[in-house]
């Protein structure tokens, strides 16, 4: 099990740098990493997203995008 904490300032980028390597270090084989992100660096270096998004007349919609 890992949680990713972060701060809503965003990473630095030697901190930005640390995480991706420990997460493409754990991906792979048959494992899966999932991320909760609010933090638009991290977010725009993962290549596979399932994406919440809230409606506005309540409840939420789900999509993906792999680049």
């Amino acid at each position: 099990k890992l949680v990713l904490d972060e701060i809503y300032n965003g990473f630095d980028d030697e901190t930005l740098e640390q995480a991706m390597t420990a997460l493409a270090g754990l991906g792979g084989g048959n494992r899966l990493v999932g991320i909760i992100s609010h933090v638009s660096e991290l977010k725009s270096r993962i290549d596979r997203k399932i994406i919440v998004t809230r409606q506005a007349g309540g409840g939420s919609s789900i999509s993906y995008e792999i680049e």
